[in-house]
């Protein structure tokens, strides 16, 4: 048991190497007010003069003092030449002056204000940093005491305006470790209910089972006035218990009274006092100070056992932090080649498995390599495709000139199919922007990835890492042009073949279905509009009338309204059927033959007549056939309806080219155009969607593909033997494996601190 608080001290001395507070080791913290007399109480237990006095803030760092008891130590002492042993003399060792000692106790007293001076400044401001001294003699018992600022309330002089609060905050900060024994110091001469020491241990000790209680200033209580309850425990109950004490007066320091007198003098006043007589032997500076060391020692022993577990724990841990620093001795000269090529081939798979979605530190916050390509191709490229318009900035104007540009210094007959290649090579164009940001996106994603392999394993390294990343992204930049080419020449192959034999191409027979669609639905349209305009006409015009005669009049007028519409569109559709059919039968076009080789008749044209008027007659081949059908009329409508249009397909749907023409009308000015150019826009823009979507979804195919062969599968593939190409030469070795110079200190800490650990285990052991 005896030797429990010097292994205590043992392992403090081991922790304060490193500076080290992981370990909360049993100590008693002494805590009082300012006057409460808690420094003379130590100086009474040491026997020595040895601490800062003053007015105000005497203490302002944490002093930890270690009492060790020189006759019950194995110190050893010196011979005289009688053969007598001669006690080691009263001594004092400072922490921060591991090779000084002091015998003179007012040395002591001037190299703490020294030290506090130094660290806390010349005012009366506060630090948390401790002061760590060591008393040798053989008049004390083995304690470890700290001593911390007194609670003060008021700032005086050039103190911090929260000096209440910084003194609290540190005076916490011991306490509410739970292997602290709390000494609180209370002044007998003032209402218990006021002691600032007694209400800091209550909150952090509320059943009182680690504070002990110390009444000083017994003697200077008022004349029949005396602290009997509560010495007794019956006016505020501690499990340790209240220990009364009789200290110096001022008069009796001034006048430098020996301590051995002052210890004289304190018995006498228990003995003679006659409420304390009868509890004498439980009062004085002598039993508080073995009350307390048997206090410390029973806490040590109940504690140690989980000091050990903590000690173990701690070195599991640090061993783990200290084996992911890496192993100095394996980067000698015999081992360097084996460790660029582990390290080497390890970053080479960290790529490849980034890529292929298998690394074992996949995040689950964001989308990021291999996944993060599948996005950029299904998503964002596709979503850019998607967003360009097939006929964007190209205005009817821009197709009229092309039309007449293409026919020379003749009159256009037929839309030209030059026209439309002309048309639709700048659109096609289009594509390649958002085809080469794909490109870009999918490179930067590589190159992130590089940044992110080997993180952790080559941290030590950070030369070889950087080198690593540098060779990486030296062969992504490389790839990076070839692939950007291909992309460039796969917009450029399909501008260059305009193929309107494609199965999907909608074709001109197919375009003027479609307008021809839309154009009918828009007439019916218009005809219920004027219809509903006639009618609402006709029912304002019998206003006047009763009722039923203006509901049977309205009835009447509608019929002859709708009768004679009727008969007046008729007439009209009939005039421009025959005026078509007559420019048809123009002699101009007599060359023009039918399927049989016969020329047309002025009510029959023929199927050939019609496709040579819009496409002339060397476009036939990727036009639609016609179906003989020996019922059908002479009517133009009627064979435009009979031609049997392509099946086109877009993302797996029919296209909708009536919807397309009548978006393209909607931001088109089709006003000024006579009803052939009205035609041949329309279905100029009908062509150039159908064959921009399939060119569109085609490249929306390739991209990727190039990308993937050209750039990540080729660097997926070559990524290894491009490092050790570059990499694994003897004369780099040196650089390479240059570590970081916080990397090794954290290592000589981490290693520091391991060794300490396994000291202070080691002592444990021994003790138990």
């Amino acid at each position: 048991m005896n030797d429990l608080i010097p292994l205590v001290n043992k392992l403090q001395d081991v922790f304060n190497t490193i500076g080290s507070e992981q370990i909360d080791l049993p100590q008693i913290v002494v805590v009082g007010s300012q006057s409460s007399g808690k420094s003379s109480v130590l100086e009474t237990i040491v026997q020595k003069d040895f601490l800062p006095r003053g007015n105000g803030v005497v203490t302002r760092r944490p002093l930890v003092l270690q009492l060790v008891n020189t006759h019950m130590s194995s110190l050893p002492s010196s011979v005289s030449s009688d053969g007598s042993v001669n006690e080691a003399p009263d001594r004092a060792e400072f922490l921060h002056l591991p090779n000084k000692q002091f015998f003179d106790f007012e040395e002591v007293r001037k190299e703490i204000e020294a030290e506090t001076a130094r660290v806390a400044g010349q005012n009366k401001a506060i630090s948390r940093t401790p002061i760590h001294l060591k008393i040798f003699s053989r008049n004390v018992l083995n304690l470890t005491l700290v001593d911390l600022p007194g609670v003060t309330k008021i700032p005086v002089g050039d103190q911090p305006t929260d000096i209440e609060k910084q003194t609290r905050n540190l005076i916490l900060d011991y306490i509410l470790k739970p292997n602290s024994v709390i000494l609180a110091v209370s002044p007998a001469n003032v209402d218990l209910a006021n002691s600032d020491s007694l209400k800091l241990a209550r909150h952090v000790d509320p059943e009182a089972k680690r504070t002990i209680g110390v009444l000083t200033k017994l003697d200077l209580m008022d004349a029949g006035t005396n602290s009997l309850d509560i010495l007794s425990g019956r006016a505020y109950p501690l499990k340790l218990g209240f220990i009364g004490v009789v200290n110096r007066s001022q008069a009796d320091i001034i006048a430098n009274k020996p301590m051995a007198d002052a210890l004289k003098s304190e018995t006498e006043f228990f003995q003679s006092h006659p409420a304390y007589r009868a509890i004498a032997h439980r009062c004085g500076t002598n039993f508080l100070a073995k009350n307390l060391n048997s206090i410390l020692m029973n806490h040590i022993r109940d504690k140690l056992p989980d000091i050990k577990a903590k000690l173990n724990s701690l070195i599991g841990q640090t061993q783990q932090e200290l084996s992911s620093y890496g192993d100095p001795s394996f980067t000698g000269k015999a081992h360097r080649g084996s460790l660029i090529l582990q390290l080497l081939t390890r970053f080479a798979s960290d790529f490849v498995a980034a890529i292929d979605g298998t690394s074992a530190e996949i995040s689950t916050k964001e989308l990021c390599g291999g996944a993060r390509i599948y996005y950029i191709f299904n998503n964002v490229f596709g979503a850019a495709l998607d967003s360009v318009n097939p006929c964007e900035n190209l205005t009817v104007h821009d197709i009229r000139t092309a039309i007449r540009n293409s026919t020379g210094p003749r009159p256009s007959l037929f839309v030209p199919e030059i026209a439309f290649d002309l048309l639709v090579k700048p659109q096609i164009k289009l594509l390649e922007p958002p085809s080469l940001r794909c490109v870009e996106l999918a490179y930067e994603e590589l190159v992130k990835i590089c940044h992110s392999c080997g993180a952790k394993e080559l941290a030590r390294f950070p030369r070889f890492h950087a080198k690593l990343i540098e060779v990486v992204s030296d062969l992504l930049r490389e790839r990076l042009g070839p692939t950007s080419d291909y992309v460039e020449s796969l917009i450029s192959i399909q501008r260059s073949y305009i193929n309107t034999n494609h199965p999907d191409f909608i074709g001109g027979g197919g375009a003027m279905s479609a307008i021809e669609r839309a154009s009918q639905k828009k007439k019916q349209d218009m005809e219920r509009t004027r219809r509903l305009s006639t009618v609402n006409m006709v029912l304002a015009g019998n206003g006047g009338d009763s009722p039923n005669h203006r509901e049977e009049s309205g009835e009447k007028t509608l019929s002859n309204a709708m009768t004679n519409l009727t008969v007046h569109q008729a007439a009209e559709r009939g005039d421009r059927e025959r005026e078509k059919l007559s420019h048809l039968n123009h002699p101009s076009n007599s060359s023009t033959s039918s399927l049989n080789g016969s020329h047309p008749g002025p009510n029959a044209p023929s199927k050939d007549t019609f496709l040579n008027y819009f496409f002339g007659p060397q476009q036939r081949m990727d036009r639609p056939t016609l179906q003989e059908n020996p019922h059908r009329s002479g009517n133009v409508h009627n064979v435009a309806k009979e031609m049997v249009m392509p099946k086109t397909v877009l993302d797996g749907e029919p296209i909708d080219f009536e919807r397309k023409v009548d978006h393209a009308a909607d931001h088109d000015d089709y006003t000024g155009l006579n009803e052939r150019e009205d035609m041949e826009t329309q279905l100029i823009r009908s062509l150039i969607t159908s064959y921009f979507n399939i060119t569109r979804k085609s490249i929306q195919d390739l991209v990727p593909k190039a990308v993937m062969h050209l750039l990540v599968n080729y660097s997926r593939e070559a990524v290894q033997n491009r490092l050790v190409a570059a990499l694994y030469k003897e004369e780099l070795f040196n650089d390479l494996l240059q570590e970081d110079d916080n990397l090794s200190a954290e290592r000589a800490k981490c290693k520091a601190m391991l060794d300490v650990f396994k000291n202070a285990f080691t002592i444990i052991n021994e003790a138990m």
